[in-house]
């Protein structure tokens, strides 16, 4: 997991310094055409990968809670028939979850994600079309392999370390590395950050009997 956003940026980087020494001599106009065309392929890819991690994370939690509810608790005793389907006595993701968690993500991305994609795409780095294919396309990788080893990551971590990535390979100052130092420590501050809230939840919900 912390790994993740180092290796989007070193393979970024490396990716796009073999991409543009072997460009070096074609025409941009070519160029920023066919990469156009490419970053359709490459934008699906990383939005594939995304839902094979990050939509994982949501429908197991929502699993587990459905099944603790179903067998380890009375939560569902007197459940009406047309929330039957809420039941879930065996650990399994059912279809309607996968359904709700992938319109779920991609309305949240839609409808809120615009300030971040602008943090990425103009204020972090000003990208071209080959530079975002590249880093769409390395961050798609790493996420890939991760979730084949059943690795649970960040996909906007690992997108930010192939923008940092590929950004770099125009000069070092091309990327703006005071919002990537705020993005890291918002990165590292997360973590605990989110944990001492969840602790701090479940001591509430003992202290007032709820559990």
């Amino acid at each position: 997991m912390m790994l993740a956003p180092t290796a989007g940026l070193v393979i970024g980087y490396v990716l796009m310094g073999i991409l543009l020494f072997c460009l070096r001599g074609a025409r941009p106009a070519p160029v920023n055409k066919t990469f156009k065309v490419l970053q359709w392929f490459s934008s699906a890819w990383m939005s594939f990968s995304h839902g094979t991690n990050d939509a994982q994370k949501t429908m197991g939690i929502i699993a587990l809670a459905l099944f603790t509810a179903s067998t380890k608790t009375d939560a569902f005793k007197d459940l009406p028939a047309w929330l039957e389907f809420l039941r879930t006595p065996k650990f399994e993701i059912a279809v309607w979850v996968k359904i709700a968690c992938a319109i779920t993500m991609a309305a949240g991305t839609a409808a809120g994600g615009w300030r971040i994609i602008r943090t990425m795409g103009h204020h972090l780095v000003r990208m071209q079309t080959i530079h975002g294919c590249v880093a769409q396309s390395t961050a798609a990788a790493v996420i890939e392999v991760a979730t084949h080893w059943g690795i649970p990551l960040s996909t906007t971590h690992v997108i930010s370390g192939a923008i940092m990535g590929v950004g770099a390979t125009k000069r070092l100052n091309a990327v703006k590395w005071g919002i990537a130092g705020r993005m890291v420590w918002a990165w590292v501050l997360t973590i605990p950050v989110c944990a001492g809230l969840a602790y701090c939840f479940v001591r509430l919900v003992h202290i007032f009997g709820m559990a």
